[in-house]
């Protein structure tokens, strides 16, 4: 059964919303792109644009442990996927959602 968090998530991908919330201390704002597990682990490949950060660099590609996000809220404004996929993602073992029409992941799921 996925957490809370994992099901909105998964919503803000299918709704193409943005995602406020906190992780690891820091506010964050971003658009989940690959949403899936990892040694059964909840994980998210994330594309930050704004908020706080601890390398200070935004915006920037993170990968999420959903059970260490908290204060999750979805909000309108422009969907951010970034421009520059430059190599193999290595955040989401088991792909089930990405929001990229032509994965090569084969997600789970299909987003429309």
């Amino acid at each position: 059964m996925p957490s809370s968090t994992y099901r909105l998530f998964a919503q803000a991908m299918a709704e193409r919303k943005q995602v406020v919330c906190t992780y690891q201390g820091y506010r964050r704002e971003l658009c989940p792109i690959i949403l899936g597990h990892t040694g059964g682990e909840e994980r998210a490949l994330t594309y930050q644009f704004a908020g706080e950060s601890r390398s200070k660099r935004l915006p920037e590609w993170k990968c999420l442990q959903l059970a260490r996000v908290s204060e999750v809220e979805l909000r309108d404004g422009p969907w951010r996927a970034g421009s520059s996929h430059r190599q193999r993602q290595a955040c989401v073992a088991d792909v089930e959602f990405d929001v990229n029409p032509s994965s090569p992941y084969n997600p789970k799921r299909k987003l429309r």
